[in-house]
């Protein structure tokens, strides 16, 4: 179990696809307007990831190594089929506040990274943490960054107002610039915890 709990923590944190490995900023720059489109984009991306695992482990042993990559891609885009149609009958709003972000997600670098480095070399139950643990990171970075971004550029977190009317909203939040530069910050405050956590492990051992 302890094995099963680092597989799920790396995604969570070690490597973490935004924040970490920088990957997928696509979505992370255009979806997260909205703390409500960025949870939804990384609950689909959890969803699209833990059952591509799943399809890749069990079929690891008879997919040729030479078509792997094509047989991949088609897992992912079935399933990111069956996702768009599930939103489309069921949250239309969010299907159409997503759009063709939706469909990107059969390219998405993380998903078909997974698939190559862990799913295609593991058993079924450490694949399904290792894309939970991935997906949850995705969804959490999303989360935070879209929580920001929401709060800064209209003053409410779900559509709920927080900052009241005395607050000027921050445009440039709600544009791609205004998310880059976010994620920079955050990325750099990443890496200057980690550099203080470091420094302390260092000053322990001496």
């Amino acid at each position: 179990m302890k094995e099963l709990w680092k597989i799920f923590y790396k995604g969570l944190f070690d490597e973490n696809p935004i924040f970490r490995l920088a990957l997928s900023l696509c979505p992370a720059l255009a979806v997260t307007t909205t703390a409500q489109n960025a949870l939804t984009m990384g609950l689909s991306v959890l969803f699209v990831i833990t059952s591509n695992n799943i399809a890749v482990s069990l079929t690891r042993k008879f997919v040729n190594p030479k078509v792997r990559v094509p047989v991949y891609i088609t897992f992912i885009a079935t399933i990111v089929t069956v996702l768009q149609l599930l939103l489309q009958a069921f949250f239309p709003h969010l299907y159409q506040a997503l759009g063709i972000y939706l469909s990107l997600i059969v390219v998405f670098a993380i998903i078909l990274a997974r698939a190559e480095v862990f799913a295609s070399k593991n058993k079924v139950i450490p694949s399904i943490f290792d894309g939970l643990g991935m997906g949850a990171g995705f969804t959490i970075a999303m989360l935070s960054i879209g929580i920001i971004r929401e709060l800064l550029g209209n003053g409410t977190i779900f559509g709920i107002t927080i900052l009241g009317s005395w607050y000027n909203p921050a445009l440039i939040m709600i544009l791609p610039p205004g998310a880059f530069m976010l994620i920079g910050y955050m990325i750099g405050a990443i890496k200057l915890w980690d550099e203080r956590k470091a420094k302390k492990l260092k000053g322990r051992e001496v």
